[in-house]
């Protein structure tokens, strides 16, 4: 029997009884089914991490500090530290608790470049700012940040500010838009917001900047000023009004940067260096680590229970094609009897499991997209609105055929079994069967 005969007689073979035939591809679409609708959940949301990462930060950039010498989340007293800076507000759930680090100095930053691996290094000069406001209206509390090197925010309209600049740009937040008094995202930009800082002396001091664009919110704070290097550094200056020379080279965190060559195994060596010579580095990666290693476990957990569904539609599978081999005892004995190997036989029964494996797999493909997309769609546009770029649900080609090859390979797996025993049946006593 030709390889073309064999696979149109399995084929024909599978529909021979088409109630047990149904039910056990049924069962292998509900195994089918889950593990593609989880696998296009995971995927979704890892592309949406990845796809924000890039407005965080470059792979390749290091967020560095001194590395604490005390537990941050101990009750106990904590001894006075000179060289401490905050890098927080205040916790309003606990009152007068800051979060602070050891300030890096210019000394440290000259330390920090003589690293090896290390390719730049940038102080980072942050301002607590007051308020922001447009055209003499309402005043609104806002935070500010620089960009880092290699970030690329995500913008609703116009575009990101341009840190090589030397005019002072802001990307508001869409939140801020219409508070301030815009009408749209549009209309924000190329206007010019004031931003109001206060020196140690207490004195307000008003710094002008131009909207370049409006950020869109996904894991940044709702009411984060995205500033350029520029005006970063005139806050800094504003706020510093006073403060000795001596004293303005405090920093809580730097920027150090590698080569955008560098591999995983090299960036690490970078922190381990990093680390021996008393600071922390913590890339963008290692920032969403811990979220991102939720969703995969959220996602294996769910793959998992797909797996016992396709091994409990496996079982369905043994019982078909036993019940077809013992159904077919003579029809097998004929085959030998005529000089079809027993090699043919087993790859006749294997395949009609295959079958069956496609028919699930392929099925439960096609309507876990079919429910998935518009699922997805619906959820965007209303649960999840607040993270535009999202697309909860994703289906990768490459992951759908992958499945449904393993579904196939478990289908072949569990049809071995009877495929085994049609091969190793006696042509002479096959044909006495009744």
């Amino acid at each position: 029997m030709k390889t073309t005969d064999l696979v149109s007689t399995a084929l024909s073979n599978t529909f021979r009884s088409k109630t047990r035939t149904i039910l056990t591809v049924l069962a292998i679409f509900v195994g089918a089914f889950t593990l593609t609708l989880t696998n296009g959940l995971g995927t979704g949301i890892n592309r949406f991490i990845d796809s924000t990462v890039s407005s965080i930060g470059a792979s390749n950039v290091l967020t560095v500090s001194k590395t604490s010498t005390t537990d941050p989340t101990s009750t106990e007293p904590r001894k006075y530290d000179p060289d401490a800076i905050a890098t927080a507000q205040t916790d309003p759930g606990r009152p007068g608790a800051r979060s602070e680090v050891s300030a890096l100095t210019d000394a440290d930053i000259t330390a920090l470049g003589e690293i090896d691996g290390v390719e730049s290094v940038a102080p980072v000069r942050s301002a607590t700012i007051d308020f922001v406001q447009y055209d003499g209206g309402e005043r609104y509390v806002a935070s500010a940040g620089g960009l880092i090197g290699g970030q690329t925010p995500q913008v609703a309209a116009g575009a990101a500010p341009e840190n090589t600049a030397s005019a002072l740009e802001v990307a508001l937040p869409t939140s801020l838009v219409s508070p301030l008094g815009f009408a749209d995202d549009a209309d924000a930009v190329g206007k010019t917001v004031t931003i109001a800082v206060t020196d140690p002396l207490r004195t307000q001091h008003l710094v002008e900047a131009t909207v370049t664009g409006v950020t869109e919110e996904a894991f940044t704070t709702a009411t984060a000023l995205t500033t350029n290097t520029a005006l970063q550094d005139a806050l800094f200056t504003a706020q510093n009004t006073g403060v000795p020379e001596d004293q303005l080279d405090r920093y809580a965190t730097a920027s150090v940067t590698v080569p955008s060559s560098a591999t995983p195994a090299e960036i690490d060596a970078v922190k381990a260096s990093l680390t021996d010579a008393g600071y922390t580095g913590r890339t963008v990666a290692d920032q969403l680590g811990t979220f991102q290693a939720v969703i995969d476990g959220i996602v294996l957990v769910l793959n998992a229970f797909a797996v016992i569904a396709l091994l409990a539609a496996s079982f369905g599978i043994v019982n078909t094609l036993l019940m077809s081999v013992q159904e077919r005892t003579r029809e097998i004995g004929l085959m030998k009897a005529m000089g079809m190997g027993s090699g043919r036989v087993f790859s006749l029964f294997s395949l009609e499991a295959v079958v069956l494996g496609f028919l699930g797999s392929v099925l439960g493909a096609v309507v876990a997209i079919a429910v998935g997309t518009p699922v997805s769609a619906q959820l965007t546009r209303t649960l999840f609105a607040d993270l535009p770029g999202l697309q909860l649900i994703a289906f990768d080609p490459t992951a759908i055929a992958v499945t449904s090859l393993v579904i196939m390979g478990i289908a072949f797996l569990a049809g071995s079994l009877p495929a085994a025993r049609a091969a190793r049946a006696d042509p002479v006593e096959s044909l006495r069967y009744e």
